[in-house]
């Protein structure tokens, strides 16, 4: 079930065609109040959000599903008439997982909406991980240190299970970049650092296994130093 919250009569009534058109099942909101009331019933599997929508701002909406733990993990495609980069930034910032500019073809986003399904698909095998004081079970969501567990932002979450599949490898800012937002920004590698930081600082102790490599990027270590 793909979910669109789109006010723009026509764009709706097109994107919503296009996705049925295709198989993929679509329930579309002209305004957010009664999104928020159907999605209390069922989760979907991806979200279409406009930004500038009546009664609520699309980017508040946006945070509101990246923290609650039912939705935080569905997929969430931002649809916008603002096209500029730090517009796409503060998107992805705040947990969209691709970021579509008006206007835009139909087929384009019909081939982008599939691509993120089946990602979501490819990541339901998951995991659990436990170094030292650190516990993450991907599929729960959950996060423990010495048994506290630990509440995250999105992309904080994304980060830590991008290093825990990566343990003992370096990745790089920009590898960071293009796997947990989806795009590469010149210049946007302090996004990256500011997240890492703030990691470390909720996972106290544990934080010491986010290890820094100097004019590279980051890795997670099999050990806690002593």
């Amino acid at each position: 079930m793909i979910y669109l919250i789109e006010d723009d009569d026509n764009i709706r009534e097109l994107v919503t065609y296009a996705l049925t058109s295709m198989g993929l099942e679509t329930e579309s909101f002209s305004t957010p109040s009664t999104f928020w009331k159907c999605i209390k019933k069922e989760v979907p599997d991806l979200i279409l959000l406009d930004i500038m929508l009546p009664e609520e701002d699309g980017l508040k909406i946006l945070k509101k599903i990246k923290s609650a733990p039912d939705t935080c993990q569905v997929p969430v495609i931002l649809l916008s008439a603002k096209s500029s980069e730090i517009d796409k930034v503060n998107g992805f910032e705040l947990g969209a997982d691709d970021y579509i500019a008006k206007p835009f073809g139909v087929m384009e986003l019909v081939a982008r909406v599939k691509a993120r399904l089946r990602k979501n698909q490819s990541d339901t095998k998951h995991f659990e991980y436990t170094i030292g004081p650190l516990y993450v079970c991907p599929e729960r969501h959950t996060v423990a240190v010495n048994g506290e567990n630990v509440t995250l932002t999105y992309k904080e979450f994304e980060i830590l299970c991008m290093l825990l599949k990566n343990i003992g490898i370096v990745l790089s800012r920009d590898q960071l970049l293009n796997a947990i937002w989806g795009y590469s920004f010149d210049g946007e590698s302090r996004t990256v650092d500011v997240h890492i930081r703030t990691l470390r600082q909720k996972l106290h102790k544990a934080g010491e296994l986010i290890e820094t490599v100097r004019g590279v990027g980051y890795k997670i270590s099999d050990k806690v130093k002593e």
